[in-house]
């Protein structure tokens, strides 16, 4: 009952677009089987009733943490052919070779590998990069060099590909259909 999208739509989307499997706790008025049975359909990984205390809050919070720290992933790696991206480290390689890359230019790189089924828009990679305060001119075009020259440079098969109106896109070209 949240404005303008509903619990178990949100989180059916944070399941369904991200990568991240942060824990999801809903705290609700609805309290039916049915309800709860979304809920956790939907992806949440624990469910609480209004009113509640905030002993047992801060208990099911505990628990999901610890929950999720024994078994979240060591690394947090994404992968697209041989370019290989640590979320953890910030490190990033292609074909075995450390990439040199700034911090800019990280940030980019990880919002294209979390989206790579999907053309992410210049709009979307400038907020990512500067929020509301984006600067005059193309500022955006001289970093997607940066990071092309970074990942792509010397490799085959090319995987930052400009789509030309839109944004940018990571994918391998002879298996990608048409973004």
């Amino acid at each position: 009952m949240l404005p303008g999208l509903d619990g178990i739509e949100l989180c059916k989307r944070l399941r369904a677009e991200s990568q991240l499997r942060t824990p999801i706790l809903m705290l609700t008025a609805k309290d039916l089987l049915s309800d709860k049975v979304t809920g956790f359909d939907a992806g949440a990984d624990d469910y609480l009733v209004k009113p509640f205390s905030l002993v047992e809050l801060a208990v099911r919070l505990k628990a999901l943490t610890r929950r999720h720290m024994s078994t979240a992933p060591a690394r947090q790696v994404i992968e697209i052919a041989d370019l290989k991206f640590d979320l953890n480290t910030l490190s990033a390689e292609r074909a075995g070779q450390s990439l040199k890359l700034n911090p800019t230019t990280r940030r980019l790189l990880a919002a294209l590998m979390q989206n790579t089924h999907r053309v992410v828009t210049r709009e979307e990679l400038e907020h990512i990069l500067w929020g509301e305060q984006v600067p005059p001119g193309d500022v955006l075009r001289a970093h997607m060099h940066a990071l092309r020259a970074a990942i792509d440079k010397g490799f085959e098969p090319r995987l930052l590909h400009t789509i030309h109106g839109t944004g940018y896109r990571l994918y391998i070209a002879s298996v990608a259909n048409n973004p």
